[in-house]
């Protein structure tokens, strides 16, 4: 009897959370959400017990020390890492359950990842490299062409399309795998650090480009410690051992 009541109450707490959803127009929502890493005899809690809500539409930065566990939470909202507890919601989809293959899916249409180190395939090209994600999504062979040209374009890398990682700069690299990251026009983007590793006229391109995408009314989430992208914020989260520790919203 006591189990059936604490089942009871986990799905009326998680009804709650989907009725949360919907009312006040969030796009992901995460409760009491907690990642745990084991480093020999240590257990390190890069995510401690937080809870955080995302509006539609809203851009979130991301700030703190490096090691404060700001790449595990951006992984964890977006579906690239699980929980070791605790509920996240993206999109009405609960996710924080899911095994790996059916979170690989989700995340193929629901969330756009950009890496610090772009993370883009060495042996395919700037435009192959774009179509990888269309073709996992079952998108036809001429439109993935068509889009992967037109986001090369978008990118001021319209002359670039055969180019392998290798022959590109750092700046267009980034660039490249920002396209990707739009290819299958995923509501929500998440960036870890995607100015970190450039020089300062790349690192001004990103920023526009995220604040076009701002004015596009995507969902966008980056973790990061470049003031100009913080300063596009709509809301500016603090993290630190784990921890929320400050959050400012309506900056802009």
């Amino acid at each position: 009897m006591k189990e059936d009541s604490v089942e009871n109450s986990q799905d009326l707490n998680e009804n709650d959370l989907a009725k949360e959803l919907a009312e006040k127009d969030l796009i992901i929502i995460g409760k009491n959400i907690v990642k745990n890493y084991e480093i020999g005899d240590f257990i390190v809690k890069a995510v401690d017990n937080v809870s955080l809500n995302v509006k539609v539409g809203e851009f979130i930065t991301i700030k703190g020390p490096s090691g404060a566990g700001k790449t595990t939470l951006l992984n964890l909202l977006g579906g690239l890492d699980s929980p070791n507890s605790g509920i996240i919601y993206n999109q009405g989809v609960k996710i924080s359950d899911m095994d790996q293959e059916t979170l690989a899916l989700f995340r193929l249409i629901n969330s756009g990842f950009v890496f610090q180190n772009y993370n883009l395939i060495s042996t395919l090209t700037a435009e192959e490299n774009i179509m990888f994600p269309m073709n996992l999504s079952g998108v036809k062979f001429e439109e993935q062409r068509n889009r992967a040209v037109k986001l090369l374009r978008e990118m001021r890398l319209g002359d670039r399309r055969e180019h392998l990682p290798f022959q590109l700069s750092a700046g267009e690299q980034q660039r490249v795998a920002i396209a990707r990251a739009l290819a299958n026009d995923p509501p929500v983007i998440l960036a870890d650090e995607p100015t970190a590793n450039l020089d300062k006229r790349s690192s001004q391109f990103i920023r526009d480009l995220f604040k076009e995408l701002k004015n596009g009314e995507k969902t966008i989430i980056i973790a990061t410690h470049d003031d100009d992208l913080i300063a596009l914020a709509d809301t500016v989260i603090t993290f630190d051992q784990g921890k929320i520790v400050e959050k400012e919203t309506e900056l802009n």
